[in-house]
């Protein structure tokens, strides 16, 4: 398991050094089902960025430095752990359109609060629905 988690880490490290270097333009990063619970802090300079793809990992906390990223119109976090969501901080979004956050254990309150005050599609399971098996 460990050697395993060790082999994602080193490729995202290089799939995260490869977008920033190649320059701004980047579009979209896919980190889907490489067991991550944080992200690198050099996802923050990706300020071009309008897609992420981080379905199927581990997170636990919501990777607040998405919010800074002003191009950001699509954020998948489907199959993780996330149980509350930085609402304010997703709504002050200018380019936001689409976060999807199925398959997460997400608390009521997000639930209750999020709708009214987001003005792009968030994308939620009924409290409890659990992700189909692989």
């Amino acid at each position: 398991m460990l050697r395993k988690m060790g082999e994602a880490v080193a490729r995202v490290a290089r799939k995260v050094n490869e977008t920033v270097e190649s320059g701004s333009d980047t579009l979209e990063l896919r980190l889907e089902g490489n067991f991550l619970h944080r992200l690198p802090n050099e996802v923050s300079t990706l300020q071009h960025l309008k897609a992420i793809d981080l379905s199927r990992n581990q997170f636990h906390d919501f990777p607040e430095q998405l919010t800074t990223l002003p191009a950001l119109e699509n954020i998948n976090l489907e199959e993780n752990e996330i149980v509350d969501v930085p609402v304010e901080k997703l709504a002050a979004m200018p380019a936001l359109h689409l976060i999807n956050l199925r398959f997460n254990p997400l608390n009521a309150e997000v639930r209750v609060i999020a709708p009214p005050l987001i003005k792009f599609d968030m994308l939620m399971s009924p409290e409890g629905a659990r992700a189909p098996p692989p």
